[in-house]
This record gives C-alpha cells, structure tokens and sequence, in this order.
C-alpha cells in the first residue's frame, strides 16, 4: 500500500478566521480516499489498546474522523455542538480561543459516570476549545482517557491546558 504525506494534504489559508491566523484547512485530505483512510489509521494507532466506551467529536471538523473512530473501536460517538444545535437537555461551557470566545453544549445524557473517552478533534491550538470539553465530559462523569488530533500547533502551546491528560496527535506544526 502507498503511503501517503498527510501535510500535502493540509491547505494553509491566510487571514482566516480572522487576519493574522493561519487556518489548517483539511478539506483536500478529507477529497482523497487513500490519504483519508491512511489518516484514520494513524488516528487509530494512537489510541493503542485503550479501552474506549465514547468518542467525542468537536463541531464540526472532529465529527469527520471522530465518527470513524468511533466506528472503529465499536464505541458510541457523541457530538458537542454550539449552542441550540443539540435537540435535548445539555451542559454547556464557555471558553477563550484563539480569536475570541464561544462555547460549547453536549447532552446531559450522553456519558454515564465511569465511561472511558476519547475527545477527537482536527486541531489543537491555544488548547481552550478542547479544554472546554474536557470540563464537559468530566462533568458528566466521563474520564478522559485521551485527547487525540489530527494535528497540534506547538507553538501555541495548548498542550499545556491539557497537561494532565494524555494528548496525542498525527502531525505537529
């Protein structure tokens, strides 16, 4: 099987959100099946044999590998959303990000108190969207077994907000 390099596959686009950001864009990874598929499995091996009850993807760019995580570790998957895109009861966090604040809501039922999970997102960057999560997650019950990227941006540091958890990523920038 060929390999592929995933950062051919990861488009840089200037100015975006908002200038002076430089946005890690995964859409021409996500339009090629084989580099897709390789990416999943470098997802995948990152877990190793950590046992995983729920995956929990971050709108929107962690729903695409998070629910083939979840998929492949026969695991449920459960989104967190913006506000009022959640149809039932939900917790909710807000936090600071790179270029401003947002938050962040789950549904209160989807972990059970002792369910081991995996948090799932393209990026990690300052660290606070995933930060926020965690919050969620714990407030639930849930404990975090690891926090697992596509990609981490080093020099924004935001592995150190999560410095207690085990952090894992594909690529590092």
């Amino acid at each position: 099987m060929k390999t592929f390099n995933l950062e051919e596959y990861i488009r840089d686009v200037k100015d975006f959100p908002k200038e002076g950001v430089i946005f890690k864009d995964i859409t021409p990874l996500l339009n090629h099946p084989q580099a897709s598929e390789q990416c999943l499995q470098e997802l995948r091996d990152l877990i190793g044999d950590l046992k995983i009850d729920k995956v929990v993807g971050i709108e929107s760019r962690g729903f695409f590998y998070g629910t083939l995580l979840a998929k492949e570790l026969n695991a449920g998957f459960v989104p967190v959303r913006k506000p009022g895109k959640l149809p039932y009861n939900t917790n909710s966090e807000t936090y600071d990000l790179e270029y401003g604040t947002d938050t962040l809501e789950i549904h209160k039922d989807a972990i059970k108190k002792g369910d081991k999970v995996l948090l799932h997102d393209d990026v990690l960057a300052t660290g606070g969207t995933a930060k926020a999560v965690v919050n969620l997650i714990e407030s639930l019950g849930g404990e975090v077994v690891q926090c697992n990227f596509l990609m981490i941006i080093s020099f924004l540091k935001g592995s150190e907000k999560l410095k207690d958890y085990n952090v894992a990523s594909v690529l590092s920038y």
